[in-house]
């Protein structure tokens, strides 16, 4: 996340705490409509997260990728669970670890800009980046049952909680599925070419697929399906046309988040102390420490410089944000301390890539660069060639000549 928009989100999360004092939102997380709009915002910050990623490149590094989804998030959550409960000893210490422990997709693309890191890394940050999110918020959920049961006094009710998780993903899948076979109809019928075309009438026709979409969408939201609104864009893409505003929605949803997020600040504020503090910022370090761990071990084989931006990469914006506010009803002062985390975390991301950019202007320019940099451009070369004027030959000169 560069220093910009950093600044930015801490105004608006500054501003949405200031307009929560000044006119006493109070429990706003209690509120009907609450639930629906964070949950609007999670599903578009999933959506936005896998819509750009290369399904080639993604092909090419499923192993790495699987891996990432599976032992690295699995490694990741337990890391922190662990420091977090040995520290904090309490079920809800579980839930907390697990709502910082994806990389924000947003995010991400600062260090695409990364002169050393190779295009295969870069997919592999890309398609982990965007899909540990819906793997993180279902875990969310399914711990947050967990936690809340334990709290209750009883491990036998957890039998709930994995018929729910496995139920949910199998409704997940069919909600994906349905959508994959209208956009597969749309292909084989030949409207997919005619809609890409950019002509009025189907640009026309593109308005009337995301009205389409956005009401497929709404009911995705409305039944939490947050899995299969992920999924659905891996192949569902925005036109042309459509990519910027897409994009704005996205940064936008995470400007609501923010400010939603320095709402519920001020009507918990007894619940920010230093002990909270303290325990966010914990939190941050031990989420930044985790993924240094899981992205090294992960990247083995790969170049030094891929490997550092891999472990270097653990930020935290959307999702864990409204995770923060998802969690605050059933845990209060989740938000308390996951704020002061993502600041963190953020916070050591930067310092990580002023260290990498350290480490790579001492190296020097990469070989392909260097090489370049030594060699003189040849059409350069030949113009100067042409302009100069050809000297004229000498005649040899006798040894009576004076």
């Amino acid at each position: 996340m560069s220093v910009g928009r950093g600044a930015m989100l801490l105004a608006v999360l500054g501003s949405g705490w200031l307009a929560g004092h000044v006119l006493g939102t109070g429990y706003v997380f209690l509120t009907p409509g609450y639930h629906l709009l964070v949950i609007s915002l999670l599903a578009v910050g999933l959506y936005g997260s896998t819509r750009d990623i290369d399904i080639s490149e993604l092909r090419q590094n499923r192993r790495t990728v699987v891996l990432a989804l599976s032992a690295g998030v699995t490694a990741k959550v337990v890391l922190i669970a662990a420091v977090m409960v040995l520290l904090y000893p309490a079920p809800a210490s579980i839930v907390l670890g697990v709502a910082v422990a994806q990389i924000d997709p947003l995010a991400v693309a600062a260090a695409q800009r990364q002169t050393r890191m190779s295009s295969s890394t870069r997919a592999v940050l890309n398609a982990w980046a965007a899909f540990d999110d819906p793997v993180t918020v279902l875990l969310t959920v399914y711990l947050s049952m967990f936690a809340l049961n334990r709290g209750g006094g009883g491990v036998a009710a957890l039998a709930s909680p994995a018929a729910t998780f496995g139920f949910d993903v199998l409704l997940n899948l069919a909600f994906a599925g349905g959508a994959l076979v209208g956009w597969w109809i749309t292909r084989r019928a030949g409207l997919h070419a005619w809609l890409a075309s950019g002509s009025s009438p189907a640009r026309y026709a593109q308005a009337c697929v995301a009205v389409l979409a956005l009401a497929y969408g709404v009911v995705g939201v409305l039944g939490s399906l947050l899995l299969g609104i992920a999924l659905i864009g891996l192949f569902f893409r925005p036109y042309l046309e459509w990519r910027r505003t897409s994009a704005g929605i996205v940064f936008g949803a995470l400007l609501v988040a923010t400010a939603a997020l320095g709402l519920v600040l001020a009507g918990t504020a007894g619940t920010l102390t230093w002990a909270t503090l303290v325990k966010g910022v914990v939190l941050g370090t031990t989420a930044y420490a985790a993924q240094m761990v899981t992205g090294w071990l992960l990247s083995r084989g790969r170049s030094r410089f891929d490997r550092l931006h891999l472990a270097l990469s653990q930020q935290n914006g959307l999702t864990a944000i409204v995770l923060a506010l998802v969690l605050e009803p059933d845990f209060p002062g989740a938000v308390a301390v996951i704020a002061p985390a993502i600041v963190v975390t953020n916070g050591l991301y930067y310092l990580g890539g002023v260290f990498v950019r350290r480490v790579e202007r001492r190296e020097g320019p990469e070989p392909d660069d260097a090489a370049a940099a030594g060699r003189p451009d040849r059409t350069v070369t030949e113009r100067k060639a042409r302009r100069a004027p050809s000297p004229e030959p000498s005649l040899p000169r006798s040894g009576t000549a004076r």
